[in-house]
């Protein structure tokens, strides 16, 4: 009997007991959707983090110290030489200080109590590539005298100033500050949003804050392929400056995209591994109905013997039909897995597209569980004794 009317016969059997037969699959396409779902999710998942740091710049590397008495720290100049004499590896930096602040349009009703303003070079702009829509943004001239200066966000322009905000004075912490830019709108103009950003001179900034010290930088590579080099090299001036790697650290955006999606892939695998086990339900719920098939066709399979069927025969009959079994719930899996991943992406605002790996590799499981566990039954089918076949009610 050849393969053709072998899995004609398999059709047949799996068309007249409907029911039994979806029940078979069900755990089939349970876990192929449930591969196909997480792997997806995931995928969108990690696209949208690395995105997110992508935007943060994948050449930019921050250095942290943090020795709190102040008797060991990198000064801005030194920064700066810095810069200039590795300028192979290294483009710019900034300094950076953080201010909480309460702002207040002077002249105006209206208070952003919760907020803070950012103390930057002016190689800052450039750094992160922020527009400035209206006036400008800040210039050397601002740092080197310690001008109270800033460039607002379009949340500060719209909430505090109505929009027309380049000209205007702006209270931070009770100092007056002359508005000389708006930044462009890159998000929606929320508080906490990228547009809820209030940048001043560093130096100001460093004084506000009372100690006068700086304790973090912003620095950028030439190019991806010169991060581990500049990181480098910036470990081995923090070294001689600090003298302790307790009291300073140096992070680079590239190996942190590389450290999340390194964690993503190894979360990724679990998950799916936890959906494999529904595969594993799914084959042995493919054999225990297979071997009830045999039992039930037991009269059958001794005709067929007595006729001149070979083992081979009978045994390629049942794996056929155990593995079309698994094939068409493989097949269902699929088309729910890729529905369900559009719709699971779309309630999480993420980018989920299923993989067409992710798609033949589960349809390839599917079909190989269909094989694997149809082929005990089938074995005992082929090894039926005719004689006692043909006896057996």
């Amino acid at each position: 009997m050849g393969l053709g009317k072998s899995f004609k016969m398999a059709l047949e059997s799996i068309v007249s007991s409907k029911m039994r037969s979806f029940l078979t699959m069900l755990g089939i396409i349970i876990g192929i959707m449930a591969v196909i779902v997480l792997v997806s999710l995931m995928n969108g998942l990690t696209g949208e983090v690395t995105d997110t740091f992508q935007e943060l710049g994948t050449t930019s590397i921050n250095v942290m110290v943090m020795d709190r008495t102040a008797t060991r720290e990198l000064k801005d100049d030194e920064a700066f030489e810095f810069v200039k004499e590795n300028s192979e590896y290294i483009s710019n930096v900034s300094p950076t200080v953080s201010v909480s602040a309460e702002l207040k349009a002077s002249g105006y009703d209206d208070t952003i109590t919760a907020s803070s303003a950012t103390g930057v070079a002016e190689t800052y702009a450039d750094m992160k590539q922020l527009t400035v829509t209206d006036g400008r943004f800040l210039q050397y001239i601002d740092v080197d005298r310690e001008q109270r200066v800033c460039v607002i966000g379009t949340y500060e322009a719209n909430e505090l100033f109505g929009g027309d905000a380049v000209g205007e004075q702006l209270k931070i912490n009770g100092l007056l500050f002359k508005v000389v830019g708006v930044l462009e709108e890159t998000e929606d103009s929320t508080s906490g949003s990228g547009d809820d950003v209030v940048y001043i001179p560093y130096t100001t900034a460093a004084k506000m804050n009372g100690t006068g010290t700086i304790s973090s930088y912003l620095f950028t590579a030439v190019d991806e392929d010169s991060v581990p080099t500049a990181s480098s090299l910036l470990e081995d001036l923090l070294l001689r400056k600090i003298g302790d790697e307790d009291y300073y650290t140096v992070t680079d955006m590239l190996s942190m995209i590389d450290s999340m999606t390194e964690m993503m892939d190894i979360m990724e695998k679990i998950l799916v591994a936890i959906a494999g086990i529904s595969l594993l339900v799914g084959g042995i719920g493919i054999m225990n109905i297979m071997l009830v098939s045999v039992t039930e066709r037991t009269r059958e399979i001794g005709i067929r013997k007595s006729l001149g069927a070979r083992q081979v025969h009978i045994m390629s009959q049942f794996v056929i039909e155990a593995g079309v079994i698994s094939c068409i719930g493989g097949a269902i899996g699929i088309i729910l897995g890729i529905a369900f991943s559009y719709a699971g992406g779309k309630l999480l605002g993420i980018n989920a597209v299923p993989s067409a790996g992710a798609i033949i590799i589960s349809f390839t499981i599917s079909a190989g569980i269909g094989v694997a566990f149809g082929f005990f039954p089938a074995r005992k089918a082929a090894r039926l004794n005719p004689i006692d076949a043909l006896r057996y009610d």
